[in-house]
């Protein structure tokens, strides 16, 4: 297992690599995907090896540009290129009826999430391979996201055949899925593409996910993106109290603020204090990458603020609400 800056040659070996049914860790604009065939089923199936993922869990096929939509699904609405004309190459996944997409690719289902990705790297890996890249997160099941081709070779060690190297992630967290397999719109995951930005480019309304035995998209498990160390997300006004609650429980803990130079931070010298930036965009780019630093770092338990219930926090919020332990996060 090699990574490296992908250079051509690289980047030919690695869909040499994808053509013999290998796998590749490659960059997005959000994390770091763990790539194969889309086309090869026995190849799909070594990602849910390597990750431990369940066999039910769908994944993204990742393509170099629209042209092959109506290969992999099927009916496909005109509102799908619409939204693909406005926001791809980016991090828009559309769920679209199944067409061509084999069952180990969509979990089962029929149907199918599919995006052009925003990453140079990500883009001329697509073009040299010619095809369809089914591609889930590059680390193990319901953990921490990555965001760096160095979290990938950290985790995945020889479970991936090779790693390029296209340095962080720009988005730092997963993409936004829409699915438009129904009537209407359906969010089915929030990311950096807001709701609102969708529903001025479709000139429609978009609705919530249904409660359960919907469509299964990923990112949806209550628990997701989780450290293994302890973690709980608060309100500023309740974290202080909490940190000296896990301080007294001789706990060693840190705390990660939005923002810097505030006055009301917890002063105990037991909790450690890490930071965050104070806009949504920053703090996202980040939050995987501390997370995983924090998780080796030797603390007993982590903490969080919980940032604003905003629309511009709404990836964010879901993140950190669903890689919080059970029953601990607090809105």
């Amino acid at each position: 297992m090699k990574t490296q800056q992908p250079s051509p040659s690289l980047i030919d070996a690695a869909a040499r690599l994808l053509r013999a049914g290998g796998l590749v860790a490659f960059p997005t604009e959000t994390v770091y995907g763990l790539g194969a065939n889309a086309a090869d089923p026995l190849a799909v199936r070594r990602i849910f090896a390597a990750k431990g993922r369940p066999a039910d869990h769908p994944l993204i096929i990742h393509l170099h540009d629209p042209s092959t939509l109506d290969f992999w699904a099927r009916d496909i609405p005109e509102k799908a290129y619409r939204l693909a004309e406005s926001f791809w190459p980016g991090p828009l996944t559309l769920i679209l009826k199944r067409g061509h997409a084999p069952l180990e690719v969509t979990g089962g289902q029929d149907t199918v999430g599919l995006r052009v990705p925003g990453h140079p790297v990500a883009l001329k890996l697509l073009e040299a391979f010619g095809g369809g890249v089914a591609a889930p997160s590059a680390n193990r099941f319901g953990r921490v996201s990555p965001t760096r081709a160095r979290h990938v070779r950290e985790e995945m060690k020889d479970k991936v055949d090779v790693i390029l190297d296209g340095g962080p992630c720009s988005v730092g967290v997963e993409s936004t899925i829409l699915s438009l397999a129904e009537a209407q719109p359906r969010l089915l995951r929030p990311g950096c593409i807001s709701r609102s930005a969708l529903e001025d480019a479709l000139g429609d309304q978009i609705i919530a996910p249904a409660p359960s035995g919907g469509i299964r998209a990923p990112g949806m498990l209550d628990s997701h993106y989780a450290p293994l160390t302890r973690f709980e997300v608060w309100p500023l006004s309740l974290l202080k109290q909490r940190g000296d609650e896990l301080v007294l429980d001789g706990m060693r803990t840190a705390a990660i603020f939005i923002g810097s130079g505030q006055d009301d931070i917890p002063r105990n010298p037991a909790l450690k204090p890490f930071f965050l930036p104070g806009e949504p965009v920053g703090y996202a780019r980040k939050l995987y990458a501390i997370l995983r630093l924090l998780d080796t770092a030797g603390f007993d338990a982590l903490l969080a603020e919980a940032p604003p219930e905003t629309e511009a926090w709404r990836a964010v919020n879901d993140r950190l609400k669903r890689s919080a332990s059970a029953a601990l996060f607090t809105p």
